[in-house]
């Protein structure tokens, strides 16, 4: 790591502004400085590309136009209208946040990183990005974009996220950031990590920082940063009944606590490696105190962040009505028509187990 780069930091945030005048992306939240938009954008933007986060922002502000709507709302809209964005937790930071900034703000979100930060959501970044942005207040930000320019614009080949790594990093961040133009100097470096100075294939022939580039001179910027070793993902195996009664589907709510907490799914039981597909479908229809002739639709995969999924599908015509509390221990249970189900806020596997009723039986 080098601790004397051959350049100024000044001269960063020079080229940097002078190249996000004429190549900067026009950007929904651009157009405002309204700190609730920002802090929407930049909580969407955690984990979630650009071109997914846009509709959802936009629907957001068609139905939250501002914090104080959203604190009015139930967790459950929120939730739902978030749904198929992914990292759910996001979500419901997204609602408590609000409800703080509401109840012991009066709706002013802080201006401060250390209030932005007390805020459920709002890391160190993302509280840098909120203050630039909204505030022009001079404060690094340190997302995956920012992280991999830096890597490469002072040649550190170490492990990304090594403890000392982290410290360097947070400390060119600070150096770098402009203190007279704050509010573009954070959406410009953002800009050229997720635009030019990308994961793979970087172009760096219209790089405004090619000329200090120390990987560019050294001729690693394809190295860097320096991946990470691959953890094993398990996969889980799982059953989920598609069960018709009268033209409607049985489906539950997922408790608004966990993973995917708020989310809507199908019976559906994990199973371990060894037993049969069947014989658990069999089993888990026999629970819900339900019979009928099991129907194999296939199967469906899905990734999430921790672990892989796959679900065999099964379809029954069932008859009769259902035990109280059988299906999700308490928490709403209903059987639905299948337009209902199109515009239900199913978790992503079981979105795609909805695609299966499409199937021919």
């Amino acid at each position: 790591m080098n601790d004397n780069p051959p350049f100024a930091a000044e001269e960063v945030a020079v080229h940097l502004l002078a190249w996000y005048g004429h190549c900067g992306r026009d950007l929904p939240w651009r157009r405002t400085r309204d700190p609730y938009c920002i802090w929407l954008s930049e909580i969407m933007l955690q984990q979630t590309g650009v071109t997914t986060v846009i509709p959802y922002y936009e629907r957001f502000l068609q139905r939250f136009a501002n914090v104080s709507a959203l604190a009015a709302a139930s967790v459950d809209e929120v939730i739902e209208l978030w749904a198929g964005l992914g990292y759910y937790s996001r979500a419901r930071n997204l609602y408590e946040a609000a409800c703080r900034v509401v109840a012991e703000r009066g709706g002013r979100f802080p201006d401060d990183l250390q209030g932005l930060m007390a805020l459920p959501g709002v890391g160190r970044s993302t509280a840098g990005a909120i203050l630039s942005i909204a505030f022009d207040k001079k404060a690094p930000i340190l997302d995956g974009n920012v992280r991999r320019v830096l890597i490469r614009l002072y040649a550190i080949d170490e492990p990304p996220r090594a403890t000392a790594v982290e410290k360097i990093l947070w400390q060119r961040a600070e150096e770098l950031t402009s203190a007279e133009r704050p509010h573009d100097y954070a959406q410009a470096i953002m800009d050229l990590g997720a635009t030019v100075c990308t994961p793979r294939n970087p172009d760096c022939s219209v790089c405004p920082l090619v000329g200090l580039c120390q990987a560019y001179c050294l001729g690693m910027v394809e190295k860097l940063p320096r991946r990470q070793p691959r953890k094993s993902v398990p996969l889980v195996r799982q059953v989920a009944l598609l069960l018709e009664r009268n033209g409607e589907f049985l489906v539950s709510k997922r408790p608004l606590q966990g993973m995917l907490a708020g989310l809507w799914e199908f019976p559906c039981r994990e199973f371990k490696e060894g037993r049969e597909a069947d014989a658990v479908a069999a089993e888990l229809l026999a629970g819900l105190a339900l019979s009928g002739q099991l129907v194999e639709l296939g199967q469906v995969r899905h990734a999430y962040s921790h672990f892989r999924l796959e679900v065999a599908v099964y379809r029954v015509a069932v008859e009769g009505g259902l035990p109280d509390g059988l299906v999700s221990e308490g928490q709403p249970e209903v059987w639905l028509p299948m337009a209902e189900l199109a515009e239900l806020a199913l978790h992503g596997a079981h979105k795609k187990v909805r695609a299966l009723l499409a199937s021919p039986e």
